[in-house]
């Protein structure tokens, strides 16, 4: 066993390292377990404060309605939670796979989101500036 001095964004650390035996197992030092005092605890002497009124419970925004595809189309989602900052499309365009559709803005980088397939516009279920989550329809193809 040896102990090393490790020093991590200006906070040192003391850790100990096990050598492996040359077959490759280890046999694990029981491990050291530290136990903080316990708090003490702080004289009463302001009362304590009346409880809260207990909140009203908050209305949820309705779950947005399932988006119905007709028969052959392919319906485009969402990957992943963010704001549309432009749509390149509308009902009655046609596209060519890879080309793109629209740009999602996820964690400030903007991501294209592309034509799956060949087609046409069906609908175009989110407007510029929509916020989506990841599994939301974006636009179904035809």
């Amino acid at each position: 066993m040896r102990k090393f001095l490790i020093k991590v964004n200006g906070t040192q650390y003391e850790v100990e390292v096990e050598e492996v035996n040359t077959s490759g197992s280890y046999t694990p030092s029981p491990a050291q377990v530290y136990t903080p005092a316990p708090a003490t605890a702080a004289p009463a002497s302001a009362p304590a404060a009346p409880a809260a009124p207990a909140a009203e419970p908050v209305q949820m925004p309705a779950a947005p309605k399932a988006v119905e595809a007709p028969a052959g189309a392919r319906k485009v989602v969402a990957p992943m939670p963010g704001t549309i900052l432009r749509v390149d499309v509308s009902s009655g365009t046609a596209v060519k796979k890879g080309q793109v559709i629209l740009i999602l803005e996820a964690m400030k980088m903007e991501n294209e989101i592309v034509a799956p397939q060949d087609g046409t516009i069906a609908s175009v279920h989110v407007d510029r500036g929509a916020s989506v989550n990841a599994g939301d329809v974006l636009v179904t193809i035809s």
